[in-house]
């Protein structure tokens, strides 16, 4: 084999250097049977992040979310209740709400054959129904999804029997920041959309959960986040650290793009928290981004195996919000940012197929740490 030449059948168990780590091999990212496993075994049992609670203000109020293979309508009912449920009239499998969000006033009704559905997802009225009295309409009403409220988010469970929240989602906070209790001061469940921008990004979800937990590429692609957090030039991602934030650079008064002064701070933010950005990733689809005066988070919904929407948004404290504050310095600084790693994570996505990537790439000692992530994936998919 003649220098530059690819071997024709990369050779699986490499023996790699002390300093590197294998990755998943890349049809790990393309092969939709893979995906299709994922939903079973990631999407359909875990906790999802769903809805921002505020966007189902009113009684009546619903979204629709994609979860895996499923779609399940989410809404708000006249005790102030969140509920959840699949979006399958139970008569004949029709989709229930087509719209991906809207306001009913009492029920939901299939187009097909009009059964319909309170707002806790009972059963209520179909035509010819009192010819029926022996169809009960709590067990015809609708699939109905395990509910948590957290952060001021809606989160849902598909599975009978969800796992434990604490062990999961709190604890997947409690790795990163080391405690429970280190987000609680940023108040995120108080605080008000400022901003959301949807991406649709032409990558596996993966990509953008292994993007985020590194800085590697911070240096690289990141000119504006480095000005900011100077320690990132340097390679390490605060989630390489347990209860690390990123400190701003001593010339800089806040996290906004051109690194001037941000908003009112966060009043529960410590002393030590202040001037610090912390990162945490909630497997499998949650970013949360933390700083004095905002908060910025991130929602996945793997469409595909190589196609994924993140959802982001801005979030503030009210007060800013009603005195009609300029937040555009601090949104043009993250947007920014994600427009810059989705453009990575789509270069990276377009190598997967290659025989080259077959057996996968590797990890350098500052994104080890991945390599949690990837046993995570294989425990799960196999």
């Amino acid at each position: 084999m003649t220098t530059g030449e690819l071997s024709s059948s990369p050779v699986e168990g490499r023996t790699l250097p002390e300093s590197l780590r294998e990755t998943l091999a890349g049809h790990y990212y393309t092969d939709p049977e893979i995906f299709r496993v994922e939903q079973d075994t990631i999407f359909h049992t875990g906790w999802f992040c769903s809805v921002l609670s505020a966007d189902l203000e009113r009684p009546g109020q619903f979204e629709t979310v994609r979860i895996g293979r499923e779609s399940v309508v989410v809404t708000r009912d006249r005790r102030g209740t969140v509920n959840a449920f699949l979006n399958v009239c139970r008569h004949r499998g029709a989709r229930l709400c087509t719209e991906d969000k809207g306001e009913v006033r009492r029920s939901f009704q299939c187009p097909y054959h009009a059964w319909t559905y309170d707002l806790s997802g009972k059963l209520v009225a179909a035509p010819n129904l009192t010819a029926m009295p022996d169809v009960d309409k709590v067990e015809f009403g609708l699939h109905t999804v395990h509910v948590r409220e957290w952060l001021g988010y809606v989160w849902l469970c598909l599975a009978d029997e969800p796992p434990s929240f604490e062990d999961t989602v709190i604890g997947d906070v409690t790795a990163r920041l080391g405690s429970p209790d280190a987000i609680v001061g940023y108040g995120v469940q108080n605080l008000r959309l400022g901003r959301r921008i949807s991406y649709d990004v032409k990558a596996n979800w993966k990509q953008i959960v292994e993007n985020f937990m590194e800085c590697y590429h911070c240096a690289t692609i990141h000119p504006e986040l480095t000005e900011v957090l100077p320690e990132f030039a340097d390679g390490l991602a605060a989630q390489y650290f347990v209860g690390h934030g990123a400190e701003f650079g001593d010339d800089v008064a806040g996290f906004t793009v051109d690194g001037s002064a941000g908003l009112d701070p966060i009043p529960g933010v410590t002393a030590e928290q202040d001037r610090r950005y912390y990162a945490i990733t909630v497997r499998p689809q949650v970013f949360i981004n933390l700083v004095p005066d905002h908060v910025v988070f991130h929602r996945m919904f793997p469409l595909t195996a190589e196609r994924t929407l993140v959802v982001c948004d801005w979030l503030y404290l009210p007060e800013v919000i009603d005195s009609g504050a300029d937040i555009e310095r601090s949104v043009e600084l993250f947007h920014r940012v994600n427009q810059q790693d989705f453009d990575a994570c789509e270069r990276c996505q377009a190598g997967m197929d290659s025989r080259s990537y077959r057996t996968g790439g590797v990890l350098v000692p500052s994104e080890h740490h991945i390599g949690e992530f990837h046993d995570w994936v294989r425990e799960r998919v196999g």
